[in-house]
């Protein structure tokens, strides 16, 4: 997996002050997207063993971790972002993280790296359905708690 930035101190992309992690590799390619320097998979600098811990160290002052991109939930992104999932709960147990992804949740919903997803923004981006609603781009988009 390749990433393309992360933010250490975040309070634009979900609840309190966040890391934030910008994926690349998308598939969904929405018109009007505003990230779409994150499309390409290739693109960007390698999710390396090193950045995984320098992200998750951030955290420990921080109330969660946003995963956004791109998308997280591309494929060729599972795998690692399935163990940084998994290593910032063991970690952090009391900490959240939150996702957004192009996918519906039906059609991601079985993937056993949303146990550790506390809040879930799903669907594609549509420019012709503008929202007020927080943390949304577009107004199909649902914000969706996993976690009690």
């Amino acid at each position: 997996m390749n990433y393309e930035r992360y933010y250490s101190c975040d309070v634009l992309n979900g609840e309190g002050l966040r890391v934030t992690l910008f994926v690349t590799g998308c598939a969904h390619a929405c018109p009007g997207c505003y990230n779409p320097s994150t499309w390409n998979r290739l693109a960007g600098l390698p999710f390396t063993d090193e950045v995984r811990e320098q992200i998750l160290d951030l955290c420990a002052d921080h109330d969660g971790l946003s995963l956004t991109g791109g998308d997280p939930l591309l494929p060729a992104n599972r795998e690692a972002i399935t163990d940084l999932c998994r290593r910032f709960k063991q970690r952090y147990p009391a900490k959240d993280i939150w996702l957004w992804t192009g996918y519906r949740h039906g059609e991601v919903a079985d993937l056993p790296l949303l146990r550790d997803v506390d809040v879930l923004i799903d669907g594609r981006y549509l420019q012709d359905q503008p929202t007020t609603q927080p943390w949304r781009g577009s107004d199909n988009q649902r914000l969706l708690r996993l976690s009690a």
